[in-house]
C-alpha cells in the first residue's frame, strides 16, 4: 500500500468528519459508496473505477467528480483533475458548503501546481468562505502566500490558525517559518520555542529552529536541534539537509556532535553515514570512505556504497570504486544512478568498451531516458566511433530536445566530419539553450566551433566567474588548446588539477587537447599528477578490496641495439621495443595498415583531427589510433593511444606513458628480464 499524500488525507478527513452532519442529501448509491470506501483504503485505481461507474449511471453526480478530482490531483494528473473539479463545481449543490470548500480548495492546489498563483489564491479564498472555521484551509492559503513571498499575508492566515486551534503548534510553525524566510532569526526562535512547549516531541520544530540558530551562528545549538529532530524522525529531510549547511560553516562542530551520537547509538547507521557525507562534500574522500565503511559495518546501505564508489573514483582508485558500486547494485540493481556511475568509473579507468556496455544496461532498464543515449554517444565519440555516436546523440536529443550539451557534442562531431550545415544548426541551438554560464561551458564551445572566438572567451570568463571549480578550468584548457593558445591551455589545465581534476584517462583521449599533447610542459604536468595520484592511492590502506604487491618477470632480447619484448596487440602477435627515454607510444605505418586491413583495427579505432586514411585504405603518417588491448607477460592494458610513424623501423615502441600504467619498472640487463611490480587483488 502506497503512502497517501498529506493533502488527500486532510481532504478525506474533512469529508469523513462531515458525513454525520449532513445538511443536504448526498449520494447513497452502491458504486459511490464503494468508491469512497476504496479511496479511504488507499485503493485509488479501484476508487476511480467505482466513481466512473457511478458517473455512467448518474452523469451529474458532483460528489463523484469531486472525489475524482482529488484522486487525480494526488497522482499528479493535473489536467484530468482540473476537468473533474470543473464538473464538480458545476453539479455540486451550492448549499453543501463542505463539499464546495473541498472542490475550490482542490482547484486552488491544482492552479498552484500549474504556477497560476493568482487563481490559486482566489480559489482558496472562496474555499475558506464556505468553511471559515477550518484551520487546514487557512494553512493552505498561508502556504500559497509563503511560496509567493507574501509573508505578511501568510502571517495573517497563521495567526487565524492560532486563534482557531490554540493548542496546535501549526500556527506558530507557520509564523516562525515566515520569519526564517526573512532572516528574522530571533523572532522565529520565539515561535518555535512556543510550538515545542505545546508539543515537545515535534521534529519539524527542532529542524526549523536549527535553521534559525544556524542563521545566528550558534552552530553547536543548531546541531543539537538537528540531532533531536532526527532522533524523533530519522527521515526528516530538512534536519538532514541542515547538517551539511552547518558543516559548511563549522565542520569540526558538526562532526564532533555526530561522533558523540555515534558513540551513544552504536547500532544507528545514520550518524557515521552523516559524517561520511560531510567529509565527501568537503572533498576529504579518504575520511568519507572510513565513515561510510563504519556505517556499512552496522548495516549495509546501497547509498553508502554508492557514495564510497564516488569517493574512490575521485581518488582515482577505480578498482575499489568498481567494487563499491557493485555492492550498491547488489543491494539495488534497478537504480539508474548506480548504473551510470559504474559506466563512468569504467571509462575513467580506461575501459571504454566496458563503459559502453554498462550504459547499455542503463538504456535497457530505462529506454525512454535521454541521458543514457547521450552518455553512450559521448563515450563512443571519445572512442572514435563517430557513426554510432551520432546515432546516440540523435536519440538523446529526440527524447530531450532541451539538452544543450547534446546539441553541442553533435555539432562538434559534425564539424569534424565536415557536415558544416548540420553543425551550424546544432551549435546555434546549443548557444540558444545555454543561457546561464556554468561549468559545462556549452555556449563557449558552441561559439568556438562556429569560429566566433571572442564570444567563446567572453562566455568562458563568465562561466569561470559563476563556477571556478576544476571542471570549468578543464574546459577552459580545452578551449584554449583548440584556439592554439597553448600556454593558456596548460595554465588552465594545471589549475584544474590543483582544484582536484583527476580524469587522466579522459585527458589522454580528449581530442580537444591534441594541440598541446606533445608539448614538454603538458607531458611533465601529466606525469607529475599521475605520480601524485598513484602515491595517494598507495597510501589509502583502508580499502574494502585488499591488494597485494606482485612482480612479474618478462624476458626481452637485444637486437641491433634495441630491446624487444613479445606482445599481443588486439590479439595480433607482435613485439615491441621499450625505450626508457621515450614518453609516447608509436606504431609503424606498415603494422598499422596491416592491422586495419586484417580487422585487428577498425575505422572507429582511428582518432585525431586529420584525414586518417588514404583512398586505398592505408593509414597515413600523423594519424592517432586507439589500441584496445595490449598484452605482454600476462599484463594487460586497455585503450592505449598510439601515433603512427612512417619512418619507424620497429613495429611498436612503448614509452614511459604506458609502462608507468603497469607499475614500477626495473630492467635487469644481466638476465635480460624486465621486472614489473604492480598491485593486484589479494586472493
Amino acid at each position: 500500500m502506497r503512502k497517501r499524500s498529506i493533502l488527500l488525507a486532510l481532504l478525506l478527513f474533512s469529508v469523513v468528519g462531515m458525513l454525520n452532519a449532513q445538511k443536504v442529501k448526498r449520494p447513497d448509491t452502491y458504486n459511490y459508496n464503494r468508491g469512497v470506501e476504496a479511496a479511504d483504503n488507499n485503493e485509488d485505481e479501484e476508487a476511480l473505477e467505482y466513481f466512473n461507474k457511478e458517473l455512467q449511471d448518474n452523469p451529474k453526480n458532483g460528489y463523484a467528480f469531486a472525489w475524482i478530482a482529488m484522486l487525480r490531483y494526488t497522482s499528479q494528473e493535473y489536467g484530468r483533475a482540473l476537468t473533474a473539479v470543473e464538473n464538480a463545481l458545476k453539479y455540486l449543490p451550492k448549499k453543501d458548503g463542505e463539499y464546495m470548500a473541498i472542490a475550490y480548495g482542490t482547484r486552488a492546489r491544482i492552479y498552484h501546481m500549474l504556477d497560476e498563483e493568482d487563481k490559486a489564491i482566489e480559489d482558496m479564498t472562496t474555499s475558506i468562505s464556505y468553511k471559515d472555521d477550518d484551520p487546514d484551509l487557512y494553512r493552505s492559503r498561508g502556504d500559497l502566500y509563503y511560496y509567493m513571498g507574501e509573508y505578511s499575508q501568510s502571517d495573517k492566515d497563521y495567526e487565524i490558525i492560532k486563534s482557531l486551534d490554540p493548542g496546535s503548534p501549526l500556527g506558530y510553525m507557520g509564523v516562525g517559518r515566515n520569519a526564517n524566510a526573512q532572516e528574522r532569526w530571533e523572532d522565529a526562535i520565539k515561535e518555535f520555542d512556543y510550538a515545542l512547549k505545546l508539543q515537545p516531541d515535534y521534529p519539524q520544530a527542532y529542524a526549523f529552529r536549527a535553521e534559525s540558530l544556524l542563521g545566528l551562528g550558534r552552530y553547536a545549538e543548531a546541531m543539537d536541534d538537528v540531532i533531536t529532530a532526527l532522533n524523533n524522525e530519522d527521515s526528516n529531510q530538512k534536519a538532514y539537509y541542515l547538517i551539511g549547511e552547518i558543516a559548511k560553516e563549522a565542520q569540526d562542530v558538526a562532526i564532533a556532535k555526530l561522533r558523540v551520537q555515534a558513540v551513544k547509538e552504536k547500532a544507528n547507521i545514520l550518524w557515521p553515514y552523516a559524517i561520511g557525507d560531510i567529509y565527501r562534500s568537503a572533498n576529504q574522500y579518504e575520511k568519507a570512505i572510513d565513515y561510510y565503511k563504519q556505517s556499512n559495518e552496522i548495516g549495509p546501505v546501497d547509498q553508502a556504497y554508492y557514495y564510497m564508489a564516488q569517493a574512490y573514483a575521485e581518488l582515482g582508485d577505480y578498482q575499489n570504486a568498481l567494487a563499491s558500486i557493485d555492492e550498491a547494485l547488489e543491494l539495488d540493481p534497478s537504480d539508474g544512478n548506480y548504473m551510470m556511475l559504474k559506466a563512468d568509473i569504467f571509462y575513467n579507468d580506461g575501459q571504454s568498451e566496458e563503459a559502453i556496455r554498462a550504459v547499455g544496461d542503463f538504456i535497457e532498464a530505462y529506454p525512454d531516458h535521454y541521458y543514457g543515449y547521450y552518455q553512450r554517444g559521448w563515450y563512443r565519440d571519445m572512442n572514435g566511433d563517430s557513426k554510432r555516436a551520432l546515432e546516440d546523440y540523435d536519440m538523446s536529443i529526440a527524447l530531450e530536445p532541451s539538452n544543450a550539451y547534446a546539441y553541442m557534442c553533435r555539432g562538434r562531431l559534425n564539424v569534424l566530419l565536415g557536415n558544416q550545415e548540420k553543425a551550424k544548426s546544432d551549435l546555434e541551438k546549443a548557444i540558444e539553450l545555454d543561457s546561464v554560464p556554468n561549468s559545462d561551458c556549452t555556449a563557449a564551445f558552441g561559439y568556438l566551433y562556429l569560429g566566433q572566438n571572442d564570444k567563446a572567451i567572453d562566455w568562458l570568463n563568465r562561466a569561470l566567474e559563476a563556477d571556478d571549480g576544476d571542471g570549468t578550468y578543464y574546459n577552459a584548457a580545452c578551449i584554449y588548446s583548440i584556439m592554439g593558445e597553448t600556454d593558456k591551455a596548460i595554465e588552465n589545465l594545471n589549475t584544474a588539477f590543483e582544484k582536484g581534476h583527476r580524469s587522466l584517462i579522459h585527458i589522454e583521449k580528449d581530442k580537444d587537447l591534441d594541440n598541446v599533447r606533445n608539448l614538454p610542459a603538458f607531458k611533465a604536468l601529466i606525469e607529475e599528477y599521475r605520480q601524485k595520484y598513484e602515491s595517494e592511492r598507495d597510501s589509502n590502506t583502508d580499502s574494502p578490496v585488499l591488494f597485494e604487491e606482485r612482480m612479474v618477470e618478462i624476458p626481452f632480447t637485444k637486437e641491433g641495439g634495441v630491446y624487444k619484448v613479445k606482445c599481443e596487440i588486439n590479439d595480433l602477435p607482435l613485439y615491441f621495443v621499450f625505450d626508457t627515454g621515450a614518453s609516447d607510444v608509436t606504431i609503424s605505418t606498415v603494422e598499422a595498415t596491416f592491422m586495419l586491413k586484417n580487422s585487428y583495427l577498425s575505422s572507429k579505432d582511428v582518432i585525431g583531427k586529420q584525414n586518417y586514411m588514404t583512398a586505398n585504405g592505408e593509414i597515413s603518417e600523423g594519424t592517432v589510433i586507439n589500441l584496445k588491448n595490449v598484452n605482454f607477460g600476462g599484463l594487460k592494458l586497455n585503450d592505449v593511444r598510439a601515433s603512427v610513424v612512417k619512418s619507424q623501423v620497429a613495429p611498436l615502441l612503448l614509452g614511459q606513458s604506458v609502462l608507468n600504467r603497469l607499475g614500477k619498472i626495473e630492467i635487469d640487463y644481466d638476465r635480460s628480464i624486465l621486472k614489473v611490480t604492480y598491485k593486484d587483488k589479494a586472493k
